[in-house]
């Protein structure tokens, strides 16, 4: 027989996957459980932290790139002096704590602006070397750390100065929310620098002092252990990043004080692209973030319930098994036995006709061609197909046995463990989104901020007396630098283009002259477009404009366990998204629509970011929106991020037991349709065909040879058939050699 035919396998393996399937519903079914702190809230955590890890690396990466950039645009034309380079970077970018110019082959300091620098931290020896200028951390005297990072002037005929920018590790824009603290974390587990607990000068009782000890204490402990588990390597460690997060991140959870345990996520600072290292990356820095959250009554499933769904399903599979081998296991086992006991020339014993479906037309097509070997009679008159008894076929015992099945999996899926309106969704979660969209907000304006900042470096370079050439390649050697710009252009007051770079044609100018504001929205085409402009010095009208990638900003919103985010200009009106989305669409949401009219409404000085949970096609969704707030030429847009999820996708309590009732719902299906499909196909299908072609041979059909498909009990079966056709042939050839030896001598008289 062969190892995967026959009726045997099928059988046992659909006994044996029921039986593993019935003690899976037992025990997932009966174990789902929710400790104090859901699984969902800790993942929130883990996804804030990569939050900071991101715009903490952009933030020092686009310093770094900043301040290249300009000692190279400076470096390009007439020698400046130090002075003028700082006023220059000073008017244009105001991220930097202090700079300072230093002359390289004698250490003398040329100019400084800002907080003294610990100049005596830099080893000018080493400059030329490998990593030489690499970003480094310094601690000050009062213990803060800064991170300094350090580009070359270098002008003709002149000495090579070292120009310093120094800035402190703190974060950019993190909205933290309420009792949240977030830290930046060295190598060794030290805590650098940290935001959201009050210094205990700052705090004006007893209890708050102790509550800012205990804080204080417990994120450090939090450091040390996140610095453990993130100096592994991504690819080996046991909790990588989920949603695409290519560093290493995870959660982690303290003690417990006044109802409230301490949860915390780390993040490793790590590049856009797994394996892709940067600036930032090489200072091996991790962010922790830390939120004291109410704890929930620990809540399990009820075990009594697995155990009926799978003793429910243990009856189902018994009665299953039991009419697949009572009705077509045994008859086909027993044909193939009373076939065998024909070939071998026993016809004195009636065969045993089995009951019902084809076995049993193949029992009684046995025993009429076993009373043709014993007669040794002509072929009989075929039976007319309507005279023939109609019997349940094996085709109808299979789907009998799939209803059987399909009995139990569709209400498990469909209507067991339903989660409905009485979800328990974590108040957390609704704070997390929240604070994560006005990140997120705060991270795309920064961004155009920086862009604009960009082309005010640039503009600042070039003056009336500027050649188109010079223009060019200057414009060539930004676009370069910076993926952002879709082109790069200078425009004089008439709308000329004076030149221009970049892969893709200028789409805003129009004919017309810059545009007075700094960043704007042109909407005249089929895509968005964001244009950035910059004047040029003088009084000529002249300006460079940039227009900026709509992919640039559809980057920036990749955030995992944010879901579905919109970035809507005033008239709501889809400017960016992290899927995809028709341009300048609506939101199609009028609780949306509500939602985000609701933030842009000021609370106090300014509006204020909102988050709400509803209930939207019988699911609960987590709803957030922040509009534009804070300085920059990015302000005017009035533009608000909107982000929603639904909480099925979250790891809550009601929803995981529901997504598990559902997981054994399709496993009982797919079990069911495998090895019912199989039996379909090994053995039914071709027990039709040998039933037909039996009843065929009975009737007297001697010409048409029967090949057995498969080896096993019906291969088996037809082989018989074929040997006893062989020999009814053999005896109505001896018939017939008889009868013309008979009746020769009759002739002869």
């Amino acid at each position: 027989m062969s190892l995967l035919g026959g009726i045997r396998p099928p059988i046992t393996v659909l006994a044996v996957l029921l039986l593993t399937l019935a003690g899976f519903t037992a025990v997932t079914l009966g174990s789902v459980r929710e400790g104090r702190l859901p699984a969902a809230v800790l993942t929130s955590q883990q996804h804030f932290a990569e939050d900071g890890a991101i715009a903490l690396r952009a933030s020092l990466d686009e310093s770094v790139t900043d301040l290249d950039r300009a000692a190279a645009l400076f470096s390009t034309g007439k020698p400046v002096p130090p002075d003028a380079v700082l006023d220059k970077i000073g008017s244009v970018y105001q991220k930097w704590r202090g700079t300072a110019v230093v002359e390289i082959s004698s250490g003398r300091l040329l100019a400084a602006r800002g907080e003294n620098l610990p100049l005596t931290a830099i080893d000018r020896t080493r400059l030329a070397g490998e990593g030489g200028l690499a970003p480094r951390m310094v601690k000050l005297a009062n213990g803060e750390t800064r991170l300094l990072t350090l580009s070359l002037l270098s002008w003709k005929d002149q000495p090579q100065q070292l120009l310093v920018a120094s800035s402190s590790l703190r974060f950019p824009g993190i909205s933290l929310g309420n009792f949240r603290a977030i830290a930046v974390v060295g190598s060794d587990g030290t805590v650098l620098s940290s935001d959201g607990i009050p210094e205990p000068e700052m705090v004006l009782t007893d209890l708050q002092r102790a509550d800012v000890k205990r804080d204080t204490k417990q994120l450090r402990s939090f450091a040390r252990t996140a610095a453990k588990r993130t100096s592994a390597h991504p690819l080996t460690t046991k909790e990588p990043g989920s949603g695409g997060f290519p560093g290493v991140s995870g959660s982690l959870t303290g003690s417990e004080w006044g109802g409230e345990r301490a949860a915390a996520g780390y993040a490793r600072l790590a590049g856009p692209e797994p394996g892709v290292g940067t600036s930032a990356t090489s200072l091996e820095l991790t962010v922790v973030a830390m939120v004291g959250v109410a704890q929930n009554p620990a809540r399990t499933s009820d075990a009594v319930a697995g155990l009926v769904l799978a003793g429910a399903l243990l009856l189902v599979g018994a009665l299953i098994v039991a009419l697949l081998v009572g009705t077509v296991q045994r008859p086909l086992i027993t044909l193939f036995l009373e076939s065998r006991r024909l070939t071998r020339g026993d016809l004195n014993r009636p065969v045993s006709v089995p009951r019902g479906s084809e076995a049993a037309r193949i029992g009684t097509a046995l025993e009429r061609l076993r009373s043709q070997l014993l007669d040794g009679a002509a072929p009989p008159a075929p039976v007319p197909p309507g005279r023939r008894e109609r019997r349940t076929g094996a085709r109808t015992l299979l789907a009998l046995c799939g209803i059987l099945l399909l009995a139990w999996c569709v209400p498990l899926g469909l209507l067991v463990n339903r989660a409905g309106a009485d979800v328990v969704v974590p108040q957390q979660l609704v704070n997390d989104q929240r604070e994560r969209t006005d990140t997120l907000n705060d991270r795309i304006r920064r961004a155009l901020n920086e862009g604009h900042a960009d082309l005010l470096s640039v503009a600042s370079l070039m003056g009336d007396d500027t050649t188109p050439q010079h223009m060019t390649a200057v414009l060539e050697r930004t676009a370069r630098e910076h993926l952002r710009y879709d082109s790069l252009y200078v425009l004089d007051a008439t709308g000329k283009v004076l030149a221009r770079a970049g892969a893709a044609a200028p789409q805003a100018a129009g004919g017309k002259g810059p545009r007075a504001e700094p960043i704007a929205l042109h909407d005249g085409g089929k895509k968005p477009v964001v244009v950035a402009t910059a004047q040029l010095p003088g009084a000529n009208g002249s300006a460079v404009v940039g227009e900026l990638r709509i992919d640039f900003l559809n980057s920036l919103l990749k955030r995992p366990g944010l879901g579905e985010i919109r970035v809507v200009d005033a008239q709501h009106r889809v400017i960016a998204s992290n899927t995809g989305y028709r341009a300048f669409e609506q939101l199609g949401d009028d609780r949306l629509d509500a939602l985000v009219e609701g933030s842009a409404l000021k609370v106090g000085m300014s509006p204020r970011p909102g988050s709400v949970l509803y209930r939207s096609g019988g699911d609960h969704v987590i709803a957030a929106a922040a509009p534009f707030v804070g300085g920059g030429a990015a302000k005017p847009l009035d533009w608000t991020v909107v982000s929603w999820q639904s909480a099925k996708g979250l790891a809550i309590h009601e929803y995981s037991l529901q997504n598990r009732s559902v997981l054994a719902g399709l496993l009982g299906f797919a079990v069911g349709a495998a090895c019912l499909g199989w039996l379909q196909i090994v053995v039914v299908a071709p027990l039709r065909e040998l039933a037909r072609r039996a009843e065929a041979l009975a009737d007297g059909d001697r010409r048409t040879v029967l090949y057995p498909r498969h080896h096993d009990e019906v291969g088996a079966v037809t082989r018989s058939l074929e040997i006893i056709r062989q020999q009814l042939q053999q005896l109505h050839q001896q018939r017939k050699q008889a009868g013309g030896r008979s009746s020769a001598p009759a002739g002869r008289n």
